[in-house]
């Protein structure tokens, strides 16, 4: 095996680029791990943890970018590198060139386009604040995509923007639709009278895409970080969202959501959702129930909140059919027996690249199930690390940092989780499977490839008795098409929910199904 590094100098490039690359560079044969970021401490220790040589990443500066290559032997690892700079030189010919004029700057692009007023700050984290302090020094909104961003430095952004009359959305803020307008991993979805407030990316994509569903659209989605709700930053993004939406003419109901806030942001801001002048469905999912007592709209999942907010927007249009789903009529329709199955097939796993349909698939089988570890479980007694083999139901976030360390986000590239999923269809004590699908700009261009293809080679290779069940967050307007999408699971025998919180409900129901002794 071998293992090389290279260093471009001065070339700072955009980390969902890179991810992009490195998915390309990745399918090249013989090629075991690869990594582009950029050369900063935090990136460099991030590879490190990963198993990669510190030494070797050493020279790298944070404004050089680094290039990281292991493969099968050298002449593997040269070609891969080659792969990686004819990549990086194409698209400096001829991509971001051909479409528009470059601009190093946020004054310069202020001058290319002076009727701009949000600015997309995608930088190493080190460098985030003082690009967004810049942005909102030139009158601009920001959405900081960049994470590795202290939270000193999150405060007096969004303190500064507060002063400013402009809105800080992030750091590690992945998810916004403005106007219409995508920013970042978003779906297309009908433009209409729910507006959301959501300090979580996929969360926001399922509301989103749960509300076009159900035949209503969204005014403006507004991302506002992970930490926005927290004691630590006081709520100040999502008072500020929660303002911009009471004014805006054509939202009529927002939807607020987000994991467990602080106890003090959390008081603060139920008792500003009680005197709103619009009505507000509130979805902190798993958080203290008597946090929001005396709110008139409480959903606990993200399905129920699209329900609701739709409802509320439109009594007489709202439509629940769309998001009905029935197990067995499913697995009737692809002639599978559901009773077929070894009895000591009864646990659950939950492969997923998006984190909060992970987060929310996790609650809404704790109800079901009864306890079930994960890497992200909000209770220590139950969290795990994502590599380690389950013994009993788990849920695993796989875009979290541990399995992103020299690969990208597995909802850029899903081919890590197809290979789980092959890894744990083998395990002959798992029942069923429970995946998500997720579409729109930035994601993979045909995600339900990888999953159907291993659902395949799973069942030859170790034969049937695993029910997968799945859910696709997206809209037949996504470049990756919804239904076309459906259809290539659907034809690998994969049992498609209308959403994740059906799909969750589905397996859950399934496992305690085989849990009690059901099989044929």
């Amino acid at each position: 095996m071998q293992l090389r590094t290279l260093v471009r100098r001065n070339c700072y490039q955009d980390s969902v680029k890179l991810m992009q690359l490195t998915r390309t560079v990745r399918g090249t044969p013989g090629v075991v791990r690869a990594a582009a970021v950029m050369g900063t401490d935090n990136n460099k220790a991030t590879l490190a943890r990963g198993g990669f040589d510190a030494t070797l990443l050493a020279p790298a500066g944070p404004n050089d970018l680094l290039l990281v290559v292991e493969g099968e032997d050298e002449h593997v690892v040269e070609a891969a590198l080659e792969h990686y700079q004819s990549l990086l030189d194409a698209d400096a010919g001829g991509g971001a060139a051909a479409e528009g004029p470059t601009v190093r700057s946020i004054a310069s692009a202020v001058a290319e386009l002076p009727g701009a007023n949000l600015a997309l700050i995608s930088v190493p984290g080190e460098y985030a604040a003082y690009e967004a302090f810049k942005a909102l020094r030139a009158g601009l909104h920001v959405q900081v995509f960049s994470d590795n961003v202290s939270v000193e430095d999150e405060v007096s952004l969004k303190r500064l923007g507060r002063e400013l009359g402009l809105l800080v959305m992030g750091p590690d803020c992945g998810t916004s639709l403005i106007g219409g307008t995508p920013v970042g991993f978003a779906n297309v979805v009908a433009s209409g009278p729910v507006g959301i407030v959501g300090a979580s990316g996929t969360g926001i994509q399922e509301l989103s895409v749960l509300v076009d569903q159900l035949g209503s659209g969204v005014s403006h989605a507004i991302g506002l970080g992970g930490r926005d709700l927290t004691d630590a930053v006081g709520g100040i993004s999502a008072s500020m969202a929660l303002d911009a939406l009471a004014a805006d003419e054509p939202t009529h109901v927002v939807i607020l959501t987000a994991k467990p806030p602080g106890p003090a942001t959390g008081r603060a801001i139920v008792e500003r959702v009680r005197s709103y002048p619009k009505p507000v469905v509130v979805a902190f999912l798993g958080g203290d129930p008597h946090l929001v007592d005396g709110v008139a709209h409480v959903a606990a999942d993200l399905e129920e909140a699209a329900r609701m907010a739709v409802a509320l927007a439109a009594p007489d249009a709202a439509s629940s059919t769309a998001l009905a789903f029935d197990l067995d009529e499913a697995a009737r329709s692809l002639g599978q027996d559901l009773a077929r199955g070894a009895v000591d097939r009864r646990f659950l796993r939950g492969l997923y690249t998006g984190g909060s349909l992970a987060y929310e698939a996790l609650l809404v089988l704790a109800d079901r199930v009864g306890p079930v570890s994960s890497n992200i479980s909000p209770t220590k007694e139950r969290t795990i690390a994502g590599s380690t083999r389950p013994h009993d139901h788990a849920v695993i976030d796989m875009g979290a940092d541990e399995f992103t360390v020299g690969r990208p986000h597995p909802m850029i590239d899903p081919d890590d989780r197809a290979e789980r999923l092959i890894a744990e269809w083998a395990d002959p004590t798992v029942a069923v499977i429970l995946c998500d699908v997720v579409l729109g700009y930035g994601s993979h261009p045909n995600p339900a490839k990888p999953l159907a293809d291993a659902v395949r080679t799973a069942r030859r290779t170790h034969g049937d008795g695993v029910v997968v069940i799945a859910s696709v967050c997206g809209t037949e307007r996504d470049p990756q098409r919804r239904s076309v999408q459906q259809q290539q699971l659907r034809d690998a025998g994969v049992l498609v929910a209308p959403t994740n919180a059906a799909a969750a409900r589905a397996a859950g129901d399934f496992a305690r199904r085989r849990m009690d002794g059901w099989t044929a």
